[in-house]
């Protein structure tokens, strides 16, 4: 079977950025809530808590993603047998995950008060919230996160989208009226695990009733079980190394600066990860239609198409970085308070980090559609070796500057460079990394220009509140791209990327 790519990536996309407009919009507000109703040592304790949990979910060890890898083939061949089978490993693989993640979770309750600096609130028992958290992160595992599988191989994420964005909007409804009528931080926390809960069962109806021919019946031969085993590790590695970057910054922060500038620290990721999670979309979108791509078209071909897709998505995440630069600071203002304001030298660094961040993300893309996790597997290990290290120690001596900076040494050099150059000695084997590297390097500078011009125009700007913060929106939507054309109209990737744009568009 070959999919319907372009079709497909169109519906992901269109229901993908609903779904995040409900996730970021909604859960924004639910923060703003917490600070104001009960402080911001309550929101860094959540902070916290998820960020615990996240690295508890390494045993997850990229199963979904091998799973789904092993899927593109049978899918291409409509091998349901196979995938019958494939699904009834993931099903077994993941319970045991949930059982495992729940043992580790209560072993680690003697150690909590020692990752907090200072004081917690009074009024909470840590204990018992962060049970609640440990339930909400097992419920996936132990019920049908499995059926999920089968929606992203063929390329359908739009039903999960959707399920996601519907039970959201109730979970974060409910949970904004219990906090201003009771200030119970309990019952917003349990309101997680249900919505957690619900959005499970939901998927697994409507996979049900999109694919009745695959169910969890037969056994995957054991070279299969070999080739993801293989995979297996590779991916256990690539999510140690995400994980050192993204969830254990929030708790070495607060080991070293306390629940308070952890709240902080938190409010200004949680900005840079909505964007991120909107780009994201893309990503995602295409991810199935890359895979089925990889089965059916020759290598020059997904070159060809990468580079047209990776020019698109860093014009995006170039005008993305121009308004963090210049929407960071009266943003925080108007919506959390002069008081949880960091300066701007850490708002370049968070900048220079989402930018860094979204360089690798096409070319990942490829990486997971190829199935080269094990290939990565040194890049990976060392990456999250240095990250922590450089967390540590960069963050002991200087604070969230360091921690950031810490996070865009290894991201920069090890992942981008170094992860880059796997792709092409793997993949794209008969093709020159350096003119990938040069198209980057011409995208960064451009969009520094960019950055440098749309900046010292906001700063004109002497509104206050969020009709400031209105017009200077307007600005970075519009200057950006006037700068982006002018600097790569004459270039062969925006005279192949936009006709190849406007035509999906419009199909």
């Amino acid at each position: 079977m070959k999919l319907d790519r372009a079709g497909n990536a169109k519906r992901n996309l269109f229901f993908g950025t609903l779904n995040k407009v409900v996730t970021v919009v909604l859960p924004f507000i639910v923060r703003t809530t917490i600070i104001h109703i009960l402080g911001a040592e309550y929101l860094g304790l959540g902070s916290l808590f998820s960020s615990i949990l996240q690295v508890l979910s390494l045993t997850e060890l990229g199963v979904g993603s091998a799973i789904v890898y092993s899927m593109y083939k049978p899918i291409a061949n409509d091998d349901n047998d196979t995938l019958c089978a494939l699904l009834a490993f993931y099903k077994k693989i993941y319970f045991m995950i949930g059982i495992f993640i729940m043992a580790m979770g209560l072993i680690i309750i003697p150690v909590l008060p020692k990752l907090i600096n200072g004081s917690y609130p009074d009024t909470l028992n840590i204990y018992y919230l962060y049970l609640i958290y440990l339930i909400n992160t097992v419920s996936s595992y132990v019920l049908f996160a499995f059926k999920g599988s089968l929606l992203n191989a063929y390329q359908r994420v739009d039903i999960s989208n959707n399920i996601n964005s519907v039970v959201n909007i109730l979970m974060y409804f409910f949970q904004i009226i219990i906090l201003i009528t009771t200030r119970n931080y309990y019952l917003y926390a349990v309101l997680l695990v249900i919505g957690s809960v619900v959005i499970n069962f939901l998927v697994a109806y409507y996979t049900n009733k999109l694919f009745p021919q695959i169910i969890c019946r037969g056994k995957i031969s054991d070279k299969k079980k070999q080739d993801i085993k293989v995979k297996l590790k590779g991916l256990m590695l690539n999510k140690v190394c995400q994980v050192s970057r993204n969830a254990f910054d929030s708790i070495f922060v607060s080991m070293f600066l306390g629940l308070a500038e952890t709240a902080i620290y938190n409010n200004y990721y949680s900005i840079m990860n909505a964007v991120t999670s909107f780009l994201a979309i893309v990503s995602q979108s295409i991810l199935g239609g890359v895979g089925n791509s990889v089965e059916t078209e020759s290598i020059k071909k997904n070159y060809f198409d990468m580079i047209k897709i990776n020019f698109i998505y860093m014009w995006i995440s170039g005008v993305c970085t121009v308004c963090l630069l210049c929407l960071y600071q009266p943003f925080t203002q108007v919506f959390f308070g002069k008081d949880m304001v960091l300066s701007i030298n850490a708002v370049i660094l968070f900048c220079i980090y989402f930018y860094v961040l979204k360089m690798g993300d096409i070319r990942s893309v490829y990486v997971h559609a190829n199935g080269l996790w094990w290939e990565n597997k040194y890049r990976s290990i060392i990456e999250a070796i240095s990250n922590l290290a450089l967390n540590y120690f960069l963050g002991k001596y200087f604070g969230i500057y360091g921690i950031i900076t810490a996070t865009l040494i290894s991201l920069f050099f090890i992942n981008f460079l170094w992860g880059s150059g796997i792709i092409f000695k793997y993949y794209f084997i008969d093709i020159s990394i350096k003119e990938y590297y040069g198209l980057h390097f011409l995208y960064a500078i451009t969009t520094i220009i960019a950055c440098w011009i749309t900046y010292n125009i906001c700063e004109l700007i002497n509104i206050a509140g969020i009709v400031g913060l209105f017009f200077r929106l307007v600005i970075c939507m519009i200057l950006p791209n006037i700068i982006f054309i002018l600097f790569y109209r004459k270039t062969k990737e925006y005279k192949a990327a936009m006709p190849w744009l406007i035509k999906k568009i419009t199909e």
